[in-house]
């Protein structure tokens, strides 16, 4: 039976969160109904008085794009207790917001990608809502906690309880898509509120986004086939997908990002287009760049992201080294199967949510501790000191002692791990401090302009390029983990978490405590699998 001391004890013990699988969309199954001949035109529709009118015929296209005569997807309005939607799935703080809206007499929804998650019983990461009101309207019914952002598509952030309540205006909406072919629908049969719903949808990025939700009505209105599309679990631009990636090459993250985080694929079109325009990422700003790569590493689904990213030629403009990495090791753009890099961030995804997220400065941490090892491979106990050091703030005697004192058996299947071997503290010190310098020059060289275009070079057919998202505040943040190992030098009033339970809040605002608390589960969870430690405990 492996010995753990008291101080290792609630590294083995701790109870993870379980991962958010999507439940069977039985709901989506139904036969598809005949679609209905438009009838012919009407005069100019009249509003309609409320949300529980009759089904829409959809506007035929005039000028959009595709073939003449095109006719979008049938429109259809869903009863939310069809998918099991319930009121105790919306939070208070967007309940409050729809409520004060609602009672000045605003037509409020909610809308995008919160609506697919809760069609498909997944947590969604925020709730987005869209009204009738002017987004000045909105800010004088929030008085002194709201505040208009945004100068291409302006929304406004309504504060409610420690969190932010995003909500855009159907008259603002159109601002974000000028230029972008809109359907013609100037005199069909539809009524003005489908028309106006219609209208805003057509401005979102990809169909599955394209829902909107009245949760007084208990309605979701289907203007683009986004529920089809989670039924095929689909990822499908609104428009033709070389147009939307160039109008926004911002997409193609979002679509990688999503399609890591559901388990959806692409298209053919979306696909290829994807792959073609990868390149375009690199004209991004900076911080939406680390932004998107924010959302695909923090929020639980790190390792779908990279591969992802490394399938469609996209992580060699982002993360260069990594990139590198995998072409070392042979990793083909479809492959299936695993390396150290991928199970890091594996485990790290097992506690992670889009409700739970980390700060940038943990995976941040986790590139460049990886980075150290695949440059030069450690022996077990030196990587497993190493986070132990890293976890206990410097300390190293007390990392030394837990480390020797550990007897589980490591994963042989990484070539950046080495044969164990008895070490004397003080070499096992010195080689500890030593990878700790070498963790850091990674780091550094990652973020270097100069070192990034050199690992570019080592990638068969990558284009030239010094991209660095990292910003300064983050780098200056994981260096000061490294170098209280490095020189062995305790932080100034840190204390460890003894108990072992992630507090959320404090791990997405990058508290050091729950950082080097995270990291440390994962490098061990890495080193030691769970189903290896037990194979141990039964041969002993």
């Amino acid at each position: 039976m492996a010995l753990r001391p008291p101080e290792l004890r609630w590294l083995g013990s701790l109870t993870r969160p379980g991962r958010l699988a999507p439940s069977p969309l039985a709901a989506l199954a139904s036969p598809r109904r005949r679609r209905r001949r438009a009838p012919s035109p009407s005069p100019s529709p009249s509003p309609s008085p409320s949300d529980s009118s009759t089904p829409s015929t959809a506007p035929v296209s005039a000028g959009g794009p595709g073939a003449e005569g095109f006719e979008g997807p049938e429109w259809k309005k869903v009863s939310s207790k069809r998918f099991g939607i319930k009121e105790s799935m919306i939070p208070a703080e967007a309940w409050n917001v729809l409520h004060r809206l609602r009672s000045r007499g605003y037509d409020v929804y909610l809308v995008g990608g919160c609506v697919r998650d809760l069609i498909m019983k997944k947590t969604p990461k925020d709730f987005d809502i869209i009204t009738t009101a002017d987004l000045r309207q909105v800010k004088d019914t929030f008085s002194g906690s709201a505040v208009i952002v945004g100068r291409r598509f302006p929304i406004c952030h309504v504060h409610e309880n420690n969190s932010i309540v995003e909500v855009s205006s159907f008259n603002t909406s159109a601002r974000g898509s000028s230029g972008r072919p809109i359907y013609n629908s100037t005199s069909q049969n539809c009524s003005k509120n489908d028309f106006v719903r219609w209208k805003n949808c057509q401005g979102r990025d990809f169909t599955i986004n394209g829902l909107m939700f009245n949760p007084y009505s208990e309605k979701i209105y289907d203007y683009l086939g986004g529920i089809d599309d989670i039924k095929k679990a689909k990822v499908r631009t609104v428009i033709p997908a070389g147009t939307s990636f160039q109008e926004d090459c911002a997409r193609i993250l979002r679509a990688i990002r999503m399609a890591a985080r559901l388990g959806f694929s692409f298209p053919k079109e979306t696909a290829y287009y994807v792959r073609t325009l990868a390149c375009s990422v690199a004209r991004l700003d900076k911080g939406r760049i680390l932004m998107e790569m924010n959302y695909m590493l923090a929020y639980g689904s790190a390792e779908a992201s990279l591969r992802l990213l490394w399938r469609f030629g996209l992580l060699e403009h982002l993360l260069p080294f990594q990139a590198a990495y995998f072409a070392s090791t042979r990793l083909k753009r479809k492959d299936k199967g695993t390396n150290m890099l991928l199970v890091l961030f594996s485990k790290l995804d097992n506690f992670l949510a889009p409700n739970r997220p980390c700060h940038n400065s943990l995976w941040i941490s986790l590139l460049a501790f990886h980075e150290a090892l695949a440059r030069q491979p450690c022996d077990p106990l030196v990587v497993a000191t190493f986070a132990l050091a890293f976890y206990l703030g410097g300390d190293m005697s007390l990392a030394v002692d837990i480390g020797k004192s550990i007897n589980r058996q490591h994963d042989t299947s990484f070539r950046e791990l080495l044969e164990p071997k008895v070490w004397a503290d003080k070499h096992l010190v010195d080689e500890v401090q030593s990878f700790a310098a070498l963790m850091k020059r990674a780091l550094t060289e990652m973020t270097d302009e100069y070192f990034v275009a050199k690992a570019m070079a080592k990638i068969p057919q990558a284009p030239s390029s010094d991209l660095v998202f990292i910003p300064l505040q983050a780098y200056l943040k994981v260096v000061k983990f490294i170098e209280c190992v490095q020189y062995g030098q305790k932080e100034r009033g840190y204390e460890p978490k003894r108990d072992g339970k992630i507090n959320y809040h404090n791990l997405s605002y990058g508290t050091h405590a729950e950082i080097r608390n995270l990291f440390t589960l994962v490098v061990f969870d890495t080193l030691y699998p769970t189903d290896m430690e037990d194979q141990h405990d039964g041969s002993s």
